[in-house]
């Protein structure tokens, strides 16, 4: 296995580290108070949060499907793209997530903050998606070899239909938001327009 390039690794063990501090501290200082990302209507909103958020994580497997995904998916990316671009994809995937959250839980008054760097993985994902369409992975869940852009068409149509339907506590929406966000991005790199329409001039 090629080694974790150093964004990726420097990520990792950030949010392995503030898990850790965040699990010792809960019970009288819990970190969620100031760096989950915060429904508006609460007032307990910072701009920070649209940031903070994805450092935080709520529990060890959300934690470990997070940064499995994001050494399956992130360490080829900063290969590909290099540190300063993959980072700046990451923050717009983070970002988007956050504005799409912030505009679900407004819509339907929702006072439960949100934690979790899913939105940004779900970037990466589409951007996997994009960039290696026919390379074949196989998921944990369910564990069948499919293509990426398969996989990519399968997990955005399964979170749309849960945030529509299903009654998890999962922020479905922001990983949609995030998929938006590095779809977005990569058009932007491109010279294209968002949503169609000529190139633009650069």
């Amino acid at each position: 296995m090629p080694p974790i390039p150093p964004l990726t690794q420097t990520l990792m063990l950030i949010c392995t580290a503030v898990y850790c501090v965040n699990f010792l501290l809960r019970s009288t200082l819990p970190l969620e108070l100031w760096f989950a990302l915060w429904p508006l209507a609460t007032g307990m909103f910072m701009p920070w949060q649209l940031v903070s958020y994805g450092f935080l994580h709520g529990d060890l497997p959300h934690l470990l499907f997070n940064m499995l995904g994001l050494w399956m998916f992130g360490g080829e990316l900063e290969r590909l793209w290099g540190r300063a671009r993959y980072g700046q994809f990451l923050l717009a995937g983070l970002l988007s997530a956050a504005l799409a959250q912030l505009l679900v839980t407004a819509l339907t008054h929702s006072p439960v903050p949100t934690v979790g760097a899913s939105g940004a993985l779900f970037a990466l994902l589409l951007a996997f998606g994009m960039l290696f369409p026919n390379r074949v992975i196989v998921p944990l869940i369910p564990p069948i070899p499919m293509k990426a852009r398969t996989f990519v068409i399968v997990f955005g149509l399964l979170e749309l239909g849960l945030g529509l339907y299903g009654r998890s506590g999962i922020a479905h929406f922001a990983h949609l938001g995030g998929m938006l966000g590095g779809w977005l991005m990569i058009r932007w790199w491109r010279g294209q327009r968002p949503f169609g329409g000529p190139r633009r001039r650069r």
